[in-house]
């Protein structure tokens, strides 16, 4: 049966994207209104510690969803699915958070909760942003070499995973991370201010999840074998994160104009990483709830379009978010002269919110676009 023949008893894929999109926003100002308003919510979490809830709660869908591909979880009909999951989720964070600010800040203080404007809870998931590189490209970019080669099934391919990368993500954490926020480390120490670290490390991420889902793993898929594909893309992703930072850094000068940009309190080296994460959310949005549209054109016409498509709703959210959003509906903090915000509190959890309802829920509540029939189909040609 053609997708006409469905006309008006389920959505075209614009239609269940839009409907989607509405209950990630809906469902997003709900949450952050009761757990991270500074002006409505009843608890005192804004921004830390809620910012790391957020970073573990995400870190925990990576390994869940992606690496182990919802094994156990698939068990499960929905919308216990989705509860379970969220559930799931929502514990992780939480101990983990404690644990680390409360249990081990009383052995290391760079983790300890009582450190000032929250900076040991950001110290310890400040971990969230290695692990996310490291874990979504095993998955994105590897596809899940070498494990899969192996003939290993879930979840030995999700545990191998997990377990080996967290090798190289604890040394990237305590290289590159902590020296940036640590009151122990011998000053000096750190490779980086944690503004640039922020903006440069989160364009590799950006570069990451570009590459490896909405271009489809191109250019890196060129490579050959899957060995070569790993390390090619491992490489190419620092390389295009490195210039991507440089690129969003001058449009992030644009956004906020150059006079705010220039003001030496002004952190213009930690906006990549701002702008980095409304791109990243849509490109997670587009993928899971718009189908990654358009797929029928030929090959370039299709990955340009989600380029283009997704990176400017990424800049018109990034302007509305730092001059309407966070100042009139999310009541955030001046950060400068028209400017409320920022951006890795609430994008970070619109991204969560996607991926554990679009992906974790499956649209619960929402009818599915029906699939074309082969004759229905265009195929599309490079």
């Amino acid at each position: 049966m053609s997708e006409r023949s469905h006309a008006g008893t389920s959505p075209g894929w614009l239609g269940f994207g839009v409907v989607n999109t509405a209950v990630v926003v809906t469902a997003s100002v709900a949450a952050w209104y009761l757990l991270a308003d500074p002006q409505f919510s009843p608890f005192d979490l804004y921004p830390l510690p809620f910012n790391a809830l957020l970073f573990w709660a995400l870190l925990f869908v990576v390994w869940a969803g992606f690496n182990l591909e919802f094994w156990g979880f698939d068990r499960l009909r929905q919308p216990w699915r989705g509860l379970v999951f969220l559930g799931a989720t929502s514990v992780f964070a939480v101990v983990v958070t404690y644990v680390l600010a409360s249990g081990i800040g009383h052995l290391y203080p760079d983790f300890a909760a009582d450190r000032p404007d929250g900076l040991g809870y950001f110290t310890g998931a400040l971990f969230v942003l290695f692990g996310f590189s490291t874990w979504v490209l095993v998955v994105l970019n590897w596809g899940h070499w070498p494990w899969t080669d192996l003939g290993l099934k879930q979840p030995w391919v999700g545990a191998c995973e997990i377990v080996t990368l967290l090798v190289p993500t604890a040394l990237l954490y305590f290289v590159l991370g902590v020296p940036a926020v640590s009151d122990t480390v011998r000053e000096g120490a750190a490779l980086f201010d944690v503004d640039t670290l922020l903006g440069w490390y989160y364009s590799i991420i950006v570069a990451i999840v570009l590459t490896g889902q909405t271009l489809e793993n191109w250019p890196w898929r060129l490579a050959g074998s899957r060995m070569r594909i790993a390390l090619v893309s491992t490489i190419g992703n620092i390389a295009l994160g490195t210039m991507l930072f440089a690129a969003l850094r001058a449009v992030c000068t644009v956004l906020v104009g150059s006079g705010t940009a220039a003001d030496p309190g002004f952190p213009i080296d930690q906006f990549p990483a701002h702008l980095g994460v409304c791109w990243v959310a849509w490109m997670i949005l587009w993928a899971n709830a718009f189908g990654n549209k358009p797929t029928e054109a030929g090959a370039v016409a299709n990955l340009a379009s989600r380029v283009a498509i997704t990176f400017a709703l990424a800049v018109i959210t990034f302007v509305l978010y730092y001059y309407v959003v966070a100042e009139i509906v999310l009541h955030e903090p001046a950060v400068a002269d028209g400017l409320h915000g920022n951006a890795l509190g609430f994008m970070d959890l619109f991204a969560l919110v996607t991926l554990l309802y679009v992906v974790g829920f499956e649209s619960f509540g929402i009818r599915r676009p029906p699939v074309p029939a082969p004759e229905d189909r265009v195929v599309a040609h490079p």
